[in-house]
This record gives C-alpha cells, structure tokens and sequence, in this order.
C-alpha cells in the first residue's frame, strides 16, 4: 500500500529562479509602462479626436500617477502580508479592465476617470513585481537584474510605443487601448498558471515588521525623496513633449513613432549598461552622469528656440539620459528594505513616484498655454523648472550611497 502524500502546508513551497524572476518581472513592467507611456505621444490624436487643448494633455498622465500614488499607499499598509503571486493576478486583471476602458472615452473628463482606474491597479503591479525581484535576486546582482527589467521601459519605447502609434494612426486612438489591455490579460493568465508561490518574505521574519509610519524615516525617507525629486523633474516635461515636438517644432506625426523607437532603442541598451555601471562606479556616479544629461538636453530643446541640437538627436540623448538616472535610482533604493518590508517599501516607493509625477505634470500644466495657432508657450519655463529640481538630484544620490555603505560596514 502506498503511503499517503504529505499535507500540501508541509512541503516547500517552489521559489523562482534569478532568470524566471526576471522574466516574469520584466513582462508585468513591459505592459504596465506601455499602459503608462503610450497615453503621452498620443497627445495630438487625444487633442484632434476628442477635442482636448494641448495645454491639458499633461492631466490625463498625471491623473494615472495620482491614482497610482494613493493606491500605492494604500497597498503599503497590507501588501506584505500575502502571497506576491495571487497579490500581482489581481493587481493585473484591474489594469486590464482600467486600461481597456480608456477606449469608451468621450472626452476629457472619461479619459480621466479610465486613467484613474488604470493607476489603481497600476501602482501595486509595479511595487509587487520589484518586490519579487528583491526577493529573488541578492544584492550584488541586483544592479545588473534591475538593469535588464528596467529595458522593459526601453521595449515599450522600442515596440510598443512606436506601433501604439502606428495603430492609432491606421485604425483610431481607440485602437491602442485595446491591444494594450488585452496583453496585460495574458500576462495576467500566465502570472496565475506559471508563477509558483512566492511565500519566502512571510517567512524569514519572525518579528512583526514597522508600522508604516516607523519606515519614513532615515534610510527610507532619503531614498523616498530622491525619488520624488527625479520623477517630479522628470514629468514636468516628458507629458509634453509630443505635443511640442509636433505643435511649436513642426515634427511630423507620421514620423513620431520612429522618433520614439529610435530613443527605446538607445534607452534599452542604455539602462543594461547603466546595471553593470551601478554594480561597477556605483549608483551615485553613474546616476550623476544621467542627470547631467537630461539637464543638458532638456535646455538645448526646449530652452533655446530654435533648439541647438536636431530633435532626432536630442531625443536620443534624453532617453539615454533618463536611462542612466533611473536604473541609479531604482537600483540605490531596491538595497533599502528589510525582505519583510519590499512589498510595503515598494508601494511607498511607487506611491512617491507616482506622487511626484502627478505634481509635476499638474505644475507644468500651469506654466502652459495654448496659443491662437495651436502652439504651446511657457515650455521654456517649464524646462528650467525640471533642470533646477533635478540639480537636487546628485547630492541625494550620493547621500544615500554613503548611508547605505556605512549600514553595511
């Protein structure tokens, strides 16, 4: 007679390898920025199709990040305390279902509220999925695994962005909603059937983890400030661009999606790059040369008029830019947290993020205007803004390297 298997409570539960933890990881971010990134050089065809002044267009990506932000706060308080898999499914099936009814819009007002939706769900993905990849990856790898799942922004650049575009173009902005919503339900289904349980962070601690509140400080506090200056500058100008470059530049809309594959391209070996950098020079020099290079680039573009750089080369130099200052910051601030806390310290550190972006695309919303021709003014403004709140970029960088050094010492 056969003996009976033992309680399914008492065996181990399977752990993801470094490699799946990446690839499961690097699939959710894929489809969570496309949902992001893909609203923001659809810009024109919102204005046009829906009749929304480009002066407004920075609203709709900032009423994503608004959302994010305060569901991310509100995940921050419970996220830790269950398994990351069903946790992630259920995060993502609500980003299908935001994203998807973007495409009901009518105007400004429901394109909104689809955006709302959307963030929701959006937020937790994110800070689940980097949380995963902590869990799974140790420190002294992290900068090279973060580096590859961070080329998921560029592969959104690279391809989803760019046929986002073309199929607006071809069959409606309507269209890209739909695609984009649809990939994130089979990312979702392969999340419930392939993922095994990720049950590890319940287990390694004993002690009850800090109250939410108990984590704002030191350590975290430094790295949640960091990541509200770098975004709040960086979404001052990025809702506008596409706007810009095709309203005041004369940048062709049927070029835009080239434009945006060109820049993916650059930033998907740039933030692979960047990885090895921060594991090699460290975040805070590698993050340091980023932001000198977004500074420079965002003056010559949109400060000086007629920019002094052609806008092809322009844009690939921000993109390469924002690389190397986003993989330095995501990298720095994925050594903060104890394993019990990433889920938590994630949502916060999606919440800031995406708190930031809100602010600064609502900021910028004010520096603009619509002119009689259909041109933006007060972009000029805008860009000094986001150079001088990144200037606040490379002591906070270098402040929270030496902190964690001396912790580990």
């Amino acid at each position: 007679m056969t003996s009976l298997p033992a309680p399914a409570s008492t065996a181990p539960a399977p752990t993801l390898s470094e490699q799946r933890a990446i690839l499961f990881v690097a699939s959710v971010q894929f489809v969570n920025i496309l949902d992001f990134m893909m609203v923001m050089p659809l810009g024109p065809d919102f204005s046009r199709g829906l009749g929304i002044p480009l002066s407004q267009l920075p609203i709709i990506g900032g009423s994503y990040t608004g959302a994010a932000c305060v569901s991310g706060l509100v995940g921050a308080l419970f996220l830790d305390r269950f398994d990351r898999r069903p946790a992630l499914f259920l995060a993502m099936c609500g980003l299908f279902l935001g994203t998807v009814s973007g495409a009901f819009a009518q105007g400004l007002g429901s394109l909104i509220a689809a955006r709302v939706l959307a963030g929701i769900f959006g937020g937790p993905a994110t800070s689940l999925s980097l949380g995963i990849l902590a869990d799974a990856v140790p420190p002294q790898r992290r900068g090279k695994a973060m580096g590859t799942v961070m080329g998921a922004f560029a592969a959104s650049s690279v391809l989803g962005v760019p046929f986002g575009l073309e199929l607006a173009r071809r069959f409606g902005w309507r269209a890209p909603f739909w695609a984009v919503g649809i990939l994130g339900a089979i990312i979702a289904a392969l999340v419930f059937t392939l993922m095994p349980p990720m049950r590890k962070h319940l287990d390694g601690e004993k002690q009850a983890p800090p109250s939410l509140f108990a984590m704002l400080r030191g350590d975290t506090l430094v790295s949640l400030t960091l990541s509200v200056v770098a975004f709040g500058a960086a979404f001052m100008v990025v809702p506008s661009v596409s706007g810009y470059l095709t309203a005041n530049l004369g940048y062709p809309r049927e070029h835009l999606w080239m434009l945006y594959m060109a820049g993916g391209t650059v930033s998907f070996f740039t933030t692979r790059i960047g990885g090895r950098m921060v594991d090699r020079f460290g975040s805070a020099i590698t993050g340091s040369a980023g932001t000198v290079v977004v500074a420079l680039v965002v003056f010559t573009m949109f400060v000086r008029v007629p920019p002094t750089v052609p806008i092809f080369v322009g844009f690939i130099g921000f993109m390469l830019g924002m690389g190397l200052r986003n993989v330095s910051v995501t990298s720095l601030s994925s050594k903060v947290p104890r394993p019990a806390e990433r889920a938590r310290f994630g949502s916060l550190q999606s919440a800031a993020q995406h708190f930031a972006s809100f602010l600064g695309a609502l900021a910028s919303s004010r520096f603009l205007s619509e002119r009689p021709d259909h041109t933006l003014a007060g972009m000029d403004q805008v860009a000094l803004a986001s150079i001088g709140l990144s200037a606040l970029v490379l002591p906070l960088l270098f402040m929270l390297e030496r902190r964690l050094r001396g912790r580990a010492q």
